[in-house]
């Protein structure tokens, strides 16, 4: 989609200015005009001498250096001895409400634009806003179809700084890994990891990611062995192998990484910039970036917590049935959802035949799970393998529709290739005609889709609960990273909620009856800090309802958030967080393996008089993980508290106006 025309912006009672200026052709090339953000803190320099190239300046400071960019297209490099025809300025401030809220019900969307028309049949669009810098290649080259062999994205920083980022093997994963600090000299062109990565830039904080991803690769990064990254991409897939049902794998590639149009626009490469680590939460570029909603009607969209079976394993106790993967076991899933307010049951692995998504096995009746779950409010959401329902897809999507169901649960894709990403748009437009909720599982970059396609709640792509049935991954460090890392991009479905708490003497990996590394408290904070409009309940049923404490939280935390404010927080180490729904408050805190006391000064409040229900760490949450204490008392905007978090702790709480 081609930036917006002055005329259009000027139709647009949204659009508070808007100016272009286009100017004359000289003999060789344009001049360059300046490109600053709307608070005038970020410039971006822009330069075509032998090549495209660009620098990133923070109140005068250098964050980026240098940076060129180029695209190679049917053996032409556009953006190698580039020159200026024209240029334009547009500027673009306007109130975005996203149909499905993650971070607010409204966001700003704030940026200047400049664009360089170039000789050779292209365009390069830069962005400036006040949380960052984003680019895009534009392309008019007159042909239905071309190849693009590939394109340089170089991201030089200006000093010796520190990243954080996902280490990969190859462009075959789940993206499911540790964010590594790494200093960015001894990451070598050999070093691949996919986005988003964070670069700390002495206290600065600069996030790399691309929106609007379609009919293109997702982007990924090397080492240079100094200072900078450079993007790399998969190349499109030429033969592709099965491996039992589920990992569908590149065995021969092209040597090229995108077959598409020869007249479109490309996706944005971002830089998002925080001068506080707490902004890195509330920065929301990459949605802004996207393409808007394609679903006319997006009022059946209905987001909320879901019950889930594949984590604890379907384990149920005090009950007059066998448990396991029937119907009777999911009736009691449906009526322990339907008694706390959760929206959805997840049906996960075991459902169906493997290998044919038509085949159920004879201990479940889908019909009649559907039939119960509408008795009760509560909606069923099945698990699929991703290549299975590529496979079947029309049968098993009107086979869906017809049964009723509220969404689906694709799971192991592992790729973001061209045709991957095809494949993620295909899925969400599908459902979306249908009316079908989407949860992608095994890859990342489905999470910068959900402004195209907001019947797309949630995406794995992260080292979530699941690690410890096998292992002590996603220990309390790694949980304090999230926010400030994968979250950049969008909502990530960790699936918290673990009843079962231990401290790292006392963890141990049990597949079948799991646990969580830290408190108790900490998986109740979760559902604040971690934006997920789907959000699991990993453990059994049967645990829950030995916990009608925790449930009291658990049950009405809502999954969409009004307004949010980032109150305290350092990346890897804790965070303090209060959102908003309604005219209730809520406020989850989480810490690292260090004990520490942190201050929530509830300012935010607006006047007059509120409770606060509290669930706290015990005295011995850091031998006894699952020790916690709720409390109630009267605060008002005025009230401080000292919030006193054990190792791997948290905190979690409601404030509601005073009755």
């Amino acid at each position: 989609m081609s930036s917006p025309s002055t005329s259009a912006l000027r139709g647009s009672c949204a659009v508070a200015a808007a100016a272009s200026l286009l100017l004359a052709v000289p003999a060789r090339s344009a001049p360059i005009p300046r490109l600053v953000s709307p608070n005038g803190r970020i410039e971006v320099r822009v330069r075509a001498a032998e090549r495209l190239s660009f620098d990133v300046l923070l109140s005068g400071r250098p964050l980026l250096l240098d940076s060129t960019l180029s695209l190679r297209v049917d053996g032409t490099t556009l953006g190698l001895v580039p020159r200026v025809r024209a240029t334009r300025n547009d500027r673009v401030d306007r109130v975005v409400e996203p149909p499905v809220r993650q971070k607010a019900a409204t966001l700003r969307e704030r940026y200047n634009e400049l664009r360089l028309e170039l000789a050779g049949g292209y365009a390069v669009a830069f962005r400036a806003f006040d949380e960052g810098v984003a680019y895009r290649f534009e392309t008019t080259l007159g042909k239905a179809e071309v190849r693009v062999e590939a394109e340089e994205a170089s991201f030089r920083f200006a000093g010796d700084w520190s990243v954080y980022l996902h280490e990969e093997e190859s462009f075959f994963s789940h993206n499911e890994r540790h964010y590594l600090r790494r200093p960015l000299k001894e990451l070598t062109p050999a070093t691949l990891a996919s986005t988003p990565a964070v670069v700390d830039a002495d206290g600065v904080k600069i996030a790399i990611a691309d929106a609007d991803i379609e009919d293109y690769p997702g982007l990924w990064l090397r080492g240079t062995g100094a200072t900078a990254l450079l993007a790399t991409f998969p190349p499109y897939p030429l033969e592709e192998k099965l491996e039992r049902d589920r990992d569908f794998k590149v065995t021969r590639a092209a040597d090229y990484i995108a077959v598409t149009k020869g007249s479109r626009t490309y996706p944005w490469r971002v830089l998002g910039i925080a001068e506080r680590d707490a902004d890195l939460m509330t920065n929301a570029i990459v949605y802004l970036l996207a393409s808007p909603s394609r679903v006319a009607d997006t009022s059946w969209i209905k987001p909320g917590k879901v019950a889930w079976d594949w984590w604890n394993a379907n384990n149920l106790h005090g009950v007059d049935f066998k448990a396991g993967i029937n119907t009777k076991t999911y009736e009691y899933f449906i009526d322990f959802a339907s008694r706390h307010g959760l929206e959805y049951v997840i049906l996960d692995e075991g459902w169906y035949k493997l290998g044919d998504l038509l085949s159920v096995v004879p201990e479940m009746d889908i019909e009649r799970l559907v039939a119960y779950g509408k008795q009760r409010n509560v909606g069923i959401i099945p698990w699929v393998v991703s290549k299975t329902l590529d496979d079947q897809f029309l049968p098993a999507m009107e086979q869906f529709e017809k049964w009723g169901v509220k969404g689906l649960k694709v799971d192991f894709m592992q790729r973001d290739d061209q045709k991957m990403m095809a494949f993620y748009h295909r899925v969400s437009q599908e459902a979306a005609r249908r009316k079908l909720l989407v949860d992608f599982h095994g890859a990342i970059r489905p999470a910068q889709l959900t402004r195209t396609w907001p019947n797309l709640l949630t995406t794995e792509g992260v080292l979530g609960l699941e690690q410890f049935k096998w292992s002590d991954k996603s220990h309390p460090e790694h949980n304090v990273t999230l926010p400030f890392t994968r979250m950049f991009v969008g909502p990530f479905d960790y699936t918290p909620g673990a009843m079962r708490n231990a401290s790292k003497r006392s963890f141990a990996a049990i597949f079948e009856q799991p646990m969580s590394l830290g408190t108790r408290c900490q998986q109740l904070a979760m559902y604040v800090v971690f934006e997920s409009p789907l959000q699991m309940l990993a453990d059994s049923p049967s645990s829950y309802l030995g916990e009608p404490e925790s449930m009291e939280f658990l049950g009405p935390v809502p999954t969409l958030w009004d307004e949010t404010r980032v109150l305290d927080a350092r990346l890897g180490d804790y965070v303090l967080v209060a959102r908003r729904s309604g005219r209730d408050f809520w406020v989850g805190a989480m810490t690292d393996a260090s004990a520490r006391e942190l201050t929530l000064d509830l300012g935010f409040l607006p006047e007059g008089a509120f409770r606060i229900t509290a669930w706290e760490d015990g005295p011995n949450a850091q031998r006894w993980a699952s020790d916690y204490r709720k409390s109630v008392q009267d605060v008002t905007r005025a009230s401080r508290l000292t919030l006193r978090l054990a190792e791997g702790g948290g905190f979690a709480a409601r404030i509601t106006p005073a009755p």
